[in-house]
Parts: C-alpha cells; sequence; structure tokens
C-alpha cells in the first residue's frame, strides 16, 4: 500500500502522528514522514495505526493507495 502527503491540504491537526508514529511535523507544522521528507511511502497493510491515521485526517491530506 502507498501513503502520499499532500501538504497543502495539511492543517497541521495533530490526528495522523496521534494514530502513528509512521507521521511527524515540519517546523511550520505541516505533516511529514518521520523518517524521510518523501511525499510518499509504501507501508504493510497490516499497518493499521497508518491506515487509520490516514483514514482519520479530516482535510484528507493523506491519502492510501
Amino acid at each position: 500500500m502507498k501513503v502520499s502527503i499532500i501538504p497543502e491540504k495539511c492543517i497541521a491537526c495533530g490526528l495522523c502522528q496521534t494514530y502513528s508514529n509512521l507521521f511527524d511535523y515540519q517546523d511550520d507544522g505541516i505533516v511529514k514522514f518521520t523518517d524521510s521528507n518523501d511525499s510518499s511511502k509504501t507501508i504493510s497493510e497490516t499497518d493499521k495505526d497508518a491506515i487509520l491515521a490516514v483514514k482519520s485526517c479530516p482535510t484528507k491530506a493523506l491519502t492510501i493507495q
């Protein structure tokens, strides 16, 4: 599964980081991946925390394919 970040949609609400340690924030509060500055990352289908974080994003700044 591929998770993508659309930083223009992020409102820095904090839900994604609350649900999954896959996510962190840049200095300006916009979401990023904890271990990279890439805009997308492949995750395991069993990573339920990351999937919940993506589904919980109120602005759809996170997508999953």
